[in-house]
């Protein structure tokens, strides 16, 4: 069984290390720029070249901002509608590596399962006081760490919400992973932030529900039996290697790779799956909560 000492998967990072981020960052700015000064002089605006590259508007900001790393796909996309000369496509295995060096953002602990995460075909989550990290909103968590006791200085807060954004690629990612979350119904009701972020986060949570081979439940507050009390865990399967477990609490984090103790998570896993609602349920019951606020 190996131990990793730390925080965890959806949030909070102890110690925290310092790390210089400014070559990655810097690279990403700049590929941005490049995108924006292309799809300028090709008189689109980015709505309209995000739908001729088929890709969300906000996505593209977020690339032309250098807040998110763009796909191999989306720069070939972009080479054809910009017709860039070979421009772009050609910063695509220079992309692959500053992905790699961006991985340092994430503090030592918490490296061996952003590893793991980063090369997973299957990802299972069940998530008692948060959003889980690959499905929440950058303003959620910005707010997260912007809470943590003892206070996180600015920087540190911007390379996490950063490191994070950048995980949730493997959402994206084609041939696709297996997802699926359990969400405890508290979380929803649990404002972080503000009634902004946290309107902005269901309507995250409803977007990534309705994606093809998505699969979010909510596990209701009514239940008389839940096998999940323990507290939170993962269940994650790296490309050719067994499945783990990953459980985290307070100042430390565990990844589980006992045989036993993962057949015995997935056990449990199974069980909250039918007890949760079913994915149909549990969006309208999001919606539902959106709707009250």
């Amino acid at each position: 069984m190996a131990e990793v000492r730390g925080g965890g998967a959806s949030g909070d990072a102890r110690p925290e290390l310092e790390e210089d981020l400014s070559e990655v960052s810097d690279f990403l700015k700049a590929i941005g720029k490049q995108i924006k000064i292309l799809r300028e002089r090709a008189g689109l605006t980015q709505k309209e070249f995000a739908k001729q590259v088929g890709y969300t508007e906000s996505l593209i900001g977020a690339v032309e901002q250098g807040k998110r790393t763009p796909q191999r796909e989306l720069l070939e996309a972009s080479e054809r509608v910009l017709d860039a000369g070979g421009l772009l496509i050609v910063t695509a295995d220079d992309i692959e590596k500053a992905k790699a060096k961006a991985r340092v953002r994430h503090p030592a602990w918490f490296r061996n399962y952003a590893g793991l995460e980063a090369e997973a075909v299957e990802i299972h989550e069940y998530s008692t006081l948060v959003i889980p990290g690959l499905l929440q909103t950058e303003a959620h968590a910005r707010a997260l760490y912007g809470m943590r006791q003892p206070l996180l200085p600015e920087e540190v807060i911007e390379q996490r919400v950063s490191a994070r954004m950048a995980r949730q690629e493997v959402l994206t990612r084609w041939p696709r992973a297996i997802f699926s979350w359990v969400i405890d119904e508290s979380v929803l009701h649990r404002p972080l932030g503000d009634e902004k972020v946290h309107i902005a986060q269901l309507e995250q949570l409803l977007t990534v529900g309705r994606m093809r081979g998505m699969t979010l439940q909510v596990m209701p507050m009514a239940r008389s039996e839940n096998p999940g009390m323990a507290g939170p865990f993962t269940l994650i399967t790296p490309k050719g290697r067994p499945q783990n477990g990953y459980v985290e609490i307070q100042q430390s984090s565990r990844l589980v790779t006992d045989p036993e103790e993962v057949r015995i998570m997935n056990a449990r896993y199974g069980t909250l799956r039918a007890q949760a609602h079913t994915p149909k349920e549990s969006l309208a019951l999001i919606e539902k909560t959106l709707g009250e606020r």
